[in-house]
């Protein structure tokens, strides 16, 4: 068979996702299969034994990152690599992570199937901790990986019962002697549902990912005077509510602004000390802005320090920012980028290209690698929710341009 009529089995694929997700599955229909848990270590288990009956071998490293390796022709030559995360939300869904790690197997067993040599190695991988829901940061595995954490500061990070993430490498059995670091590597591919609403509305099958947003977190603090919400007059009233209702609609026309691409949340609010009849002393405020142009990213949180200043001074309060996380925005790799064209042409599927608005283990695994991603239509895009859902046929798609990507790049 001519290599660009090789396609994958996507009734095996949708099995396999439907075999995985009845691993720690939850009462509405999604999964909650969170790092080195228990439900964590079998769905390991189970893709290892799979992994291992396509005929690949197998090593963890040092932080429970899997590879599972085909061989390629030339022993020597570097590997290209495609997965993702099997570890879930508390409330998660049954692709998120998942789909990727079994789409790279599912090529994996194509090129079995198909008696295809490549000449550079394939590699399945499963990046360890990518969600951080247990153990804080998320993307821990494949951020050790790529420098961005030492692996002592991952080792000893604790879950809210006192465990650590390197204690319960150790409990599950997939603390690996091999060195979390980077190696050389030909091309790196990751398959995601996108977590978002746009290919849908677009009817569009596949998006071609060409990068990740920049994002960065912010506390704002406001402190003014606590005092009786019925004798205190308006105008002589510290109050940081006054401030804070002015930054929010200062910040949405910030995000406005620079639209289509800049994304601005508030996530969390606090207020103290939290009592009906009395103005606030302290609020804080969680703020995350997101842009994929690093220039227009500076721009929004300039604009917006100088919002918050002036609405604090105006209304009579303190303030101050801090700074809590930067992710400078991600251009992946061209020759990478071109290999998922390339898997669109051949198959003849419609295709957008698009930006990444969430962060994945991409972000710092393209920091050591040549890499992009594929992403496919979720269901009214949602994400991180029991009510995730994605269809066969898109799935399925997906990993067709995966194939066609890694065959580009390994043979």
């Amino acid at each position: 068979m001519q290599h660009d009529q090789l396609r994958i089995d996507g009734a095996r694929l949708w099995d396999r996702l439907m075999s995985m997700a009845e691993i720690g599955a939850t009462a509405k229909g999604g999964c909650n299969r969170q790092a080195l848990t228990d439900e964590d270590k079998m769905g390991r288990d189970l893709f290892c034994e799979w992994s291992r009956n396509a005929g690949c071998s197998i090593r963890f490293d040092q932080m429970g990152n899997i590879f599972a390796r085909r061989a390629g022709s030339d022993f020597d030559a570097s590997p290209v690599i495609a997965g993702s995360h099997l570890d879930t939300q508390p409330t998660g869904g049954k692709f998120d992570g998942v789909y990727g790690v079994l789409a790279a197997l599912e090529v994996i067993e194509t090129l079995n199937d198909n008696d295809v040599e490549t000449q550079h190695p394939v590699e399945a991988i499963v990046w360890t901790n990518e969600e951080g829901a247990r153990f804080a940061p998320a993307m821990i595995g494949s951020g050790v990986y790529s420098g961005e954490f030492e692996l002592e500061f991952a080792h000893d990070i604790q879950d809210k019962s006192g465990l650590t993430l390197g204690g319960e490498l150790q409990r599950i059995g997939y603390a690996g002697d091999n060195p979390c670091a980077p190696s050389a590597v030909q091309a790196a591919f990751e398959a995601h549902i996108e977590q978002g609403p746009i290919l849908e509305a677009q009817d569009k099958t596949i998006g071609v990912v060409t990068g990740v947003q920049g994002m960065r977190w912010f506390d704002i603090n406001l402190v003014g005077e606590p005092v009786h919400a019925g004798p205190t007059p308006m105008e002589m009233r510290k109050d940081p509510i006054r401030a804070l209702q002015v930054i929010i609609g200062e910040v949405y026309k910030i995000a406005d602004r620079f639209a289509p691409q800049s994304r601005a949340t508030f996530g969390d609010l606090n207020l103290t000390p939290g009592s009906r009849n009395t103005v606030p002393e302290n609020v804080t405020l969680a703020v995350d802005i997101r842009n994929p142009d690093d220039d227009k990213l500076d721009q929004m949180e300039e604009q917006m320090m100088a919002a918050i200043e002036k609405a604090a001074s105006d209304a009579g309060v303190a303030c101050s920012v801090d700074t809590i996380w930067r992710s400078p925005a991600v251009n992946f790799n061209d020759d990478c980028i071109n290999a998922v064209r390339t898997g669109v042409e051949t198959l003849g599927i419609d295709a957008i290209e698009m930006v990444s608005g969430a962060g994945h283990d991409s972000v710092y695994l393209s920091r050591v690698a040549p890499t992009s991603m594929i992403f496919v239509p979720c269901r009214d895009g949602i994400s991180h929710n029991e009510a995730e859902d994605a269809q066969p046929e898109h799935l399925e798609a997906g990993t067709n341009v995966l194939l066609h990507a890694i065959l580009e790049r390994a043979l």
